[in-house]
């Protein structure tokens, strides 16, 4: 691989859950957040909303963001541009998403150049209402992820990613055979095994229904981890519809 301070500063970024009771100064929250702005986008269809009180915060972080899809503020321009909007949501929806996390992803990385650290976390459009009524949302305005941030009390490890031969594909998705995918496996269980993660933590997701527990922090790898969640959580459409539709987007045929 090349190297570069930019490149450094990507590879070492970690999610961070330990923070010190510094405050980030106005010069370094406008930075982080005019680099986010710097990103590229389609409709510039994303927003921030920002909470200093720390005390309600995940991890007691000193900042909190939350990263919006913003139809209201096209909207908005539109008319004032005598034009009425006729895009689809669910295409709105797809160019806001791109919007908001690619911003969302300068400004973790432009925070990691400062000496901060950030989390994300993946739960605000299932807390949709509670943010709405928190932040006075406007209709068509849809909370896609928060991010914890401030400077770090911790230094953990960076965590372990798929290698490049299930991740970058040329010419055409391969066949991906049984041994191609247990390398893969090998990868993200054993380092997170020998990092000792899911045993700190004390987190090990439960089995619902009648399949027998097999698994033990000796042997609870990532795969496991995410395995559990994708097989037994969020089997509804309707924990992201209703909480879409209270936000003004409608993605049905007929809603």
């Amino acid at each position: 691989m090349l190297d570069n301070e930019v490149v450094q500063t990507m590879l070492r970024r970690k999610s961070i859950r330990k923070y010190t009771e510094q405050m980030p100064s106005e010069e370094a929250i406008t930075t982080v957040v005019r680099a986010g702005q710097q990103a590229p986008f389609a409709y510039q269809l994303c927003s921030l909303l920002l909470s200093r009180e720390r005390e309600g915060h995940p991890f007691r972080a000193p900042l909190l963001f939350t990263v919006c899809v913003d139809a209201h503020r096209l909207e908005r321009v539109m008319a004032r541009r005598n034009w009425q909007m006729v895009t689809n949501d669910l295409s709105l929806l797809f160019f806001g998403i791109q919007d908001a996390a690619l911003l969302a992803e300068n400004m973790v990385i432009a925070a990691e150049s400062l000496g901060m650290g950030s989390c994300f976390l993946g739960s605000a459009p299932y807390r949709a209402e509670e943010i709405i009524e928190e932040n006075k949302l406007p209709p068509r305005v849809f909370p896609l992820v928060q991010l914890a941030m401030g400077y770090p009390a911790q230094d953990p490890p960076v965590r372990p990613r798929y290698p490049l031969e299930v991740s970058l594909f040329e010419g055409a998705y391969p066949e991906l055979t049984d041994d191609m995918i247990d390398r893969a496996m090998r990868v993200m269980d054993e380092g997170y095994l020998a990092q000792g993660y899911y045993r700190q933590a004390g987190y090990q997701i439960p089995l619902e229904g009648d399949r027998p527990e097999t698994f033990s922090f000796e042997n609870y790898g990532w795969t496991e981890h995410i395995s559990r969640k994708a097989g037994q959580w969020l089997a509804s459409l309707e924990d992201l519809l209703e909480p879409l539709a209270m936000c003004g987007f409608h993605v049905t045929p007929g809603s």
